[in-house]
């Protein structure tokens, strides 16, 4: 039986794990090391498209029977809210509102059969946080993130670009706390941790003094931070390894500070025409843009999110339906476009993109058909009001991902839902670690990589059992 894991027990237990990891050393390589395996690599970058907050397969990727709304209809009826659409692949639809990414699908692969994991009462921090890093919170250290292990393991491309960047994700509403906890590089150093952007439109404030401050005073305040650095926990409590891995953090940032490359964070120096194809009226259509003037200048990992915050987004515990209506409006052209640009620049042939959430979303199932959790909403058994009419409960037992580039076989489907409910994943099925070891095995990082931590080896994905899905890829 599952343990019941409340938000309070998540963050004491991961605070502590901070607090733990900060008094290792440096992670040593494993005995086993030396028979790490050696993989060609099809892919230099990867772009994570995260749809934070649940989205619905069978209002997206994954359209069932569509049943328009009327008073008085039963909640049992009702599959999809929206009618299908064709795609570019001969017999399969996605969900109306989407007709941009339908134009696309020759270039990737559509997955219609992940299943997110089992963790009890569901939180969406917590399942974010295992597809994310693939080990499951709480741990006795702070796991890294999947961007943290490429970072560290393929290094940059550019070397004044970070390796790691997420844009769009602000730890100042819902759940903040709780979203901190897996954007982090953990043991592997800060060097490797995210390089965050909150607002794409404020990109170049990231890399540059804030208005009014000099290049020398900066420098005054840069040695300040030094000695503070030096005189506080880390200095007192942290390895050598880590204050040298945050030493190297810093001297990274400072590099980018004067360098040429900082003008890929300045969306104002895009072409007005290209802007507006990625300008939805949000920060996630410009993260897209962003993402790809950063990959053009060799940045190796880059999260765009939607944004976790409660109760919004794909956070659709009510008006389902409505709210889906606009978050397609803010995704569909702009993922559309940043696949047509990377494949017209010939980038997408090396970069990896995914589209991608931690769940699914169901009118009737909390959790899965055969392990059915809490109910966190009511949704009426007659639905008499248009904000019941969509999907509200959290379904992790068939969701959809899309896969662009570096080496994904393209016009490729993989996986298969019921077409009645419960809409569960009926064939090819594939987990977190599955999809983390394609990841990997893309990049040429061997599944079997890892690290002695607390004397035991701790793995890309848990005890290293996780294995790529050639499945998805042209090449195994």
């Amino acid at each position: 039986m599952k343990i019941r894991q409340t938000r309070r027990d998540f963050l004491k237990k991961t605070s502590a794990a901070a607090m733990a990891t900060m008094g290792m050393g440096a992670p040593l390589a494993g005995l086993l090391s030396s028979c790490e395996s050696k993989i060609p690599s099809t892919a230099d970058s990867v772009i994570l498209l995260f749809m934070a907050g649940g989205m619905a397969h069978t209002e997206t990727f994954d359209p069932k029977k569509y049943t328009p709304f009327r008073k008085g209809m039963e909640a049992k009826e009702i599959l999809s809210t929206f009618p299908s659409i064709p795609t570019r692949l001969d017999g399969i639809h996605f969900s109306e509102g989407l007709e941009n990414i339908a134009s696309v699908m020759d270039k990737g692969t559509l997955i219609r059969s992940y299943q997110a994991a089992d963790l009890g009462h569901i939180l969406h921090t917590r399942h974010q946080y295992h597809f994310h890093t693939c080990y499951e919170p709480p741990q006795s250290v702070v796991v890294p993130h999947l961007g943290s292990w490429i970072a560290k393991e393929k290094g940059p491309l550019n070397p004044v670009i970070p390796p790691f960047i997420n844009i769009g994700q602000r730890f100042t509403v819902g759940e903040g706390e709780e979203l901190k906890a897996f954007h982090s590089a953990g043991f592997l150093g800060s060097e490797f941790g995210p390089f965050l952007i909150p607002d794409p439109t404020a990109g170049l404030d990231a890399v540059r003094p804030p208005v009014g401050m000099d290049y020398k005073r900066f420098e005054s305040r840069n040695k300040l931070y030094k000695d503070l650095i030096s005189a506080g926990p880390m200095g007192e409590f942290g390895s050598d390894y880590q204050k040298e891995s945050l030493q190297r953090s810093m001297e990274q940032a400072y590099m980018l500070l004067n360098s040429p490359e900082a003008k890929a964070f300045d969306l104002s120096q895009e072409p007005r025409e290209s802007y507006e194809k990625y300008d939805t009226g949000g920060r996630f259509g410009l993260g897209c843009l962003l993402a790809r003037r950063l990959v053009e200048q060799g940045a190796r990992y880059i999260t765009v999110t939607t944004e976790y915050e409660p109760f919004f987004g794909w956070d659709t515990h009510d008006n389902g339906h409505t709210r889906l209506k606009d978050m397609k409006k803010m995704i569909d052209a702009p993922i559309a476009q940043l696949i047509k640009d990377l494949d017209e620049s010939g980038k997408l042939e090396r970069t990896l993109v995914i589209v991608a959430s931690e769940f699914s979303r169901d009118m009737l199932t909390e959790g899965r058909p055969d392990l059915k959790v809490l109910d966190q909403v009511e949704v009426p058994d007659i639905v008499e009001d248009m904000k019941n009419y969509g999907m509200h409960r959290h379904f992790t037992d068939g969701c959809s991902i899309l896969m662009f580039g570096g080496g994904i076989k393209r016009g490729h489907v993989f996986g298969k839902t019921a077409d009645e409910r419960p809409c569960k994943t009926i064939e090819n099925p594939i987990k977190i670690d599955g999809i983390h070891q394609t990841i990997y095995h893309a990049l040429g990082i061997p599944a079997d990589k890892h690290y002695e931590i607390e004397q035991r080896p701790f793995y890309t994905t848990p005890d290293g059992k996780g294995k790529a899905e050639f499945g998805l890829l042209t090449k195994g």
